[in-house]
């Protein structure tokens, strides 16, 4: 491997010019893609295998062109006080209202609130349903603004107007704390580097490899399908795996640089070396993210897809495309320990503060001396920080999470004040009676046990279809659609519907939007142990064969464990209880987001082996080139501690820049990622696993030898560049002589 890489690296330092150009090319390439390519609106939305789904696809057969999953709207109408919406002029102004809304070509229906009996009891506040004919996620934006243009007219004449529903549903927008987030990771590379130059490149290269990423994305969503979210979640990862596997293979090229070797030569150990943990690195996220696809959620799938696409091209950008403007840039990028001119560089340093050991040094030296002090702290801190974890409540947001200030809030609040708060999220109940002897009786059965349940305020009569075999029945909970109260109402209904098909023959589905959060959250329940089984059984075989060793991998994923269930632990206290909910911009708190658990696991367990083998490997390095245990990870930590700590602040940095998202999943998963890389890099990699490995000593890099005999070498550590012989340095002096 090491060997291979090494061959790739001096190609593309020596052939700079061919490799800049493919690179460029693709980038123009998946540009003109994405600019030509049709305007792909919203992703579908499926969840193959649940009941709410299968509901779905019935009323689809049985039902045609009633649009079961259309997207759906509710205009809101509120008379002034002391008014009623019953009043002349108010009836007239709901009434062309609804006329305007039935312009709408998207539009299937719209009921009136005064022939639907949508008009509250004490006749100040109505609504008026408008059914659309494609999903909430495919709707158009012309006719998203029809809808608000026609909320708008009727607050012109005096009436409180607001909007809910998922017609609503827009594409989310990240704000300007993303631009922030690259502007810290570029200070952090130039104080790393303490040159301009070589800290560019971490950041060219990433943005080149986000940007062929996500054009990529744009020119295949129609085809494919992939939805707004797809390409923000691609660009949070690409952005921050794309500068750090640059930021590696840029400093250990500016460590070969200082041992006396050639540009050409160092760029090619740098690849040799740092590249192959780029590779590893580069592999477990892409396992972690294309393991998603166990959870059978399409969306699900391909969003990790998507973002696994992004994170093949960051390495191979870090493999080719850093060594070939590494070639463009000559001795421009100077050796470890020296500033470019423009950053204070070229005075003398003073041989005592040359022979300083760094902080990492320090840090490590002092790690080994008290493992067990630094263990037990460690353990007891990231556990106390997984405490809220026990109190997690999964759920999808609905417009009451929404901010109060946003419309569909509004209209949340003003239909739980004038019809109850269950309003907000009815149960619809689909009787499948075909093969009942009496589909009619089978219908009132239903609707008279479910009215004999608790927590139910109003069934609605059965509605058959035109063949008489099948109905939809709607139901009007007491409580509101994210209660638990609700979600044993539909599993009662669920347990009487296996009653019902015993006596009747007649099958009983709920579904609607309350029913489907409440399966999509039992579906992620029930994935997410045979996706740890399968993300961290593969990682760890691959770590094995990295590390050559049982206990580093495992302790690798004990210490994953640790921080993802801190990092679950800080996302409850944040966005379920309210702590710093102000400074995170958190308006309303509320359940956390059902796929959230699952995908942090995934994208956290990638990125935290990426500082274990970054780490890890020059640890390894040493010890066997001679140096004991303890030596070992004190030299990892002198030449990998300081490059892994500026990784992990970039990182940070550009998952805190989508905190700003508008999308709350977008905002949750960048807070959920930043806080989760600052409990593993600088928790777990930084003190447990130089505390680990110091009280296992030998023992930590014990391999059976059936085990070693069988494990192919992939030489990570470079042994094999031995092998070459140092003409290189002078082949290499003598072609950048004009440079």
């Amino acid at each position: 491997m090491a060997t291979f890489l090494y061959k790739v690296g001096r190609l593309a330092f020596r052939r700079r010019h061919f490799v800049a150009l493919i690179w460029i090319a693709l980038l123009t390439l998946a540009g003109v893609g994405a600019a030509s390519a049709p305007a792909a609106g919203n992703s579908s939305f499926s969840i193959p295998g649940t009941e709410a789904q299968k509901a779905f696809d019935l009323l689809e057969q049985r039902f045609p062109g009633m649009a079961a999953d259309g997207a759906t709207a509710r205009v809101v109408f509120k008379a002034p006080e002391g008014e009623k919406m019953t009043d002349p002029a108010h009836r007239a102004t709901v009434e062309k209202t609804v006329r305007e809304l039935s312009d709408g070509s998207e539009v299937g229906s719209v009921t009136d609130p005064y022939k639907a009996d949508a008009v509250s009891k004490d006749g100040t506040i109505a609504y008026a349903s408008v059914a659309y004919d494609v999903s909430g996620m495919e709707l158009e934006e012309s006719s998203r603004e029809a809808l608000t243009d026609a909320a708008d007219h009727a607050k012109d004449a005096g009436l409180t107007v607001e909007v809910g529903g998922d017609a609503l549903s827009a594409a989310p927008e990240t704000g300007a704390t993303e631009i922030i987030g690259i502007a810290i990771a570029a200070v952090v590379l130039v104080i790393t580097f303490g040159s301009l130059l070589a800290a560019g490149m971490p950041l060219l290269t990433a943005l080149i490899g986000v940007g062929i990423g996500v054009s990529s994305i744009a020119a295949l969503a129609s085809a494919l399908d992939l939805g707004s979210t797809t390409s923000i979640l691609a660009s949070m990862i690409g952005l921050a795996v794309g500068i750090d596997y640059a930021l590696f293979i840029v400093s250990r090229y500016r460590a070969e640089r200082a041992e006396g070797r050639s540009p050409e030569h160092a760029a090619g150990r740098a690849v040799g070396t740092a590249g192959s943990a780029v590779v590893f690195a580069g592999l477990t996220v892409i396992i972690a993210l294309v393991g998603l696809s166990v959870v059978n959620i399409p969306m699900l799938t391909k969003m990790g897809v998507a973002a696994a696409g992004t994170v093949a091209i960051a390495v191979l950008i870090a493999l080719t495309l850093i060594p070939a403007l590494l070639g463009y840039a000559g001795r421009r990028v100077r050796p470890a320990g020296e500033k470019s001119k423009l950053l204070g560089g070229g005075r003398a340093q003073s041989a005592e503060k040359a022979a300083k050991p760094n902080m990492g040094t320090r840090w490590a030296s002092f790690v080994v001396r008290r493992p067990v002090a630094v263990l037990l702290l460690g353990v007891v801190g990231l556990g106390a920080a997984a405490v809220p974890a026990g109190s997690l409540e999964l759920g999808l947001p609905d417009d009451g999470s929404q901010p109060t200030s946003t419309t569909q809030r509004r209209a949340y609040d003003l239909l739980s004040e004038g019809f109850g708060p269950g309003f907000n999220g009815p149960l619809m109940i689909v009787v499948d009676a075909k093969s009942s002897d009496d589909p009619k009786g089978a219908f009132t059965e239903v609707g008279d046990e479910i009215k004999g349940l608790p927590d139910v305020v109003t069934v609605t009569p059965a509605a058959p279809n035109k063949a008489g075999d099948t109905a939809t029945i709607t139901v009007i909970p007491d409580s509101k659609p994210s209660s638990v109260t609700t979600e044993d109402l539909v599993h009662a209904i669920r347990d009487k519907g296996t009653d019902i098909k015993a006596g009747t023959d007649a099958e009983v589905f709920v579904t609607g939007s309350t029913a489907m959060n409440i399966d999509i959250s039992q579906k992620m329940n029930d994935a997410l142990v045979p996706y740890l089984v399968l993300v961290v059984g593969l990682a760890f075989l691959l770590l094995i064969v990295v590390f050559r060793s049982i206990l580093v991998p495992l302790k690798a994923a004990l210490g994953f464990l640790l921080s993802v269930l801190a990092a679950l632990g800080a996302v409850v206290a944040v966005f379920q209880w309210g702590w710093l909910s102000g400074l995170m911009g958190v308006e309303e708190t509320g359940p956390v987001m059902s796929m959230m658990p699952i995908f942090m696991v995934g994208v956290v367990f990638g990125l935290a082996m990426d500082y274990e083998v970054f780490l890890v490997t020059r640890m390894r390095e040493a010890y066997i080139h001679g140096e004991t245990p303890s030596q070992a990870v004190v030299t990892g930590f002198r030449y990998g501690a300081r490059v892994v700590t500026a990784a992990a602040i970039i990182m940070m940095a550009v998952f805190a820049g989508f905190i700003g998202s508008s999308d709350s999943m977008v905002k949750m998963i960048g807070f959920g990622l930043a806080i989760a890389v600052l409990f593993d890099a600088f928790v777990v990699r930084m003190a447990l696993v130089p505390a680990v490995l110091a009280l296992l000593g030998k023992r930590a890099w014990w391999l059976p030898k059936w085990l070693d005999r069988v494990l192919p070498n992939v030489d990570i550590e470079g042994e094999g560049l031995k092998d070459h012989v140092e003409d290189d340095d002078r082949d290499g002096n003598r072609e950048l002589a004009h440079v």
